[in-house]
């Protein structure tokens, strides 16, 4: 069996989908022949994205090895796709829009100018929106209300969404300390020097990039929490909703881009901060109760 090494860019259709395919229609067909059926398939055969000759290849090789038959059947032509989209709308089913390929994935939101959302979890279990938790949650819920008779849609929303990939806080350079930045914390250059440059409302404004630091105490008494410590607020982090009424208090604004970091007291010395985090036009999906 070959390998996708050095296929990690490949468009979809390219050589890396044929490997793919031989891979998984060589499981399919060894499971065929345990079954004791005598013909299988693929539901890549509905995708816009496969290539229908690339799959009919693979199956025919398979074919000739096993002697079994690849059934192919094109449901996309003659308004094929069209029609999928309507009974998946219909149907309020989830409709995956990459086949589940890492690579193909990658490609796909870089062209999108998005990050691989289904590939990204909170170090805290915090669900994050546009997440795998999140949706999973969601169809969830559908169960629950057609388990009721609950009438509902599922629609989709355009909003501002972030991913927050990397922070650090050093005091002179050197020494790390703890440290918790707010949802929706952003650096244009990701990495600056700052000093205390007033206070306001136990709120500290430092002398650059807008951004603003709170203690661990101003928190708690903001969110109504009860952290002991940067550290669990860190690995225990509040609810996604929770940190936007934090801003939102503090700014007056849920949706402010300024970084707002947590320390577990203020440091009156020259701070480091690195702070890696993206914001982008993103979709999600909401149940609407009717």
């Amino acid at each position: 069996m070959d390998s996708v090494k050095d296929l990690e860019n490949e468009l979809e259709k390219g050589k890396r989908c044929e490997i793919c395919f031989d891979k998984r229609l060589e499981e399919s067909a060894n499971k065929t022949l345990e079954l004791g059926e005598k013909s299988f398939t693929t539901t890549l055969l509905v995708s816009p994205l496969k290539s229908q000759e690339q799959l009919k290849k693979s199956g025919k090789f398979f074919y000739e090895k096993y002697g079994i038959k690849f059934i192919v059947v094109d449901y996309r032509s003659k308004g094929g796709t069209q029609e999928q989209n309507i009974v998946t709308k219909e149907q309020k089913l989830y409709r995956q829009d990459y086949c589940g390929c890492f690579f193909a994935l990658k490609i796909q939101r870089k062209q999108q100018n998005k990050i691989m959302d289904e590939m990204f979890s909170s170090i805290s279990n915090q669900v994050l929106p546009a997440s795998i938790e999140e949706r999973l949650a969601l169809y969830q819920k559908r169960i629950i209300l057609e388990d009721k008779n609950i009438q509902y849609k599922i629609i989709k929303q355009k909003f501002l969404n972030y991913r927050q990939f990397n922070l650090k806080v050093n005091i002179n350079k050197t020494t790390v300390i703890d440290a918790y930045a707010l949802t929706y914390s952003t650096l244009q250059r990701k990495r600056t020097q700052v000093r205390i440059d007033f206070l306001y409302n136990d709120v500290y404004y430092m002398n650059r990039e807008e951004i603003q630091i709170i203690s661990l105490y101003t928190f708690n008494k903001l969110s109504n929490k009860n952290y002991h410590s940067v550290k669990e607020l860190i690995f225990n982090s509040p609810t996604f909703e929770d940190e936007i009424l934090v801003r939102n208090k503090i700014k007056q604004n849920a949706y402010s881009l300024t970084p707002i970091i947590i320390l577990d007291e203020i440091i009156e010395k020259k701070l480091t901060i690195f702070l890696d985090a993206k914001t982008y036009e993103d979709t999600r999906e909401t149940i609407m109760l009717i």
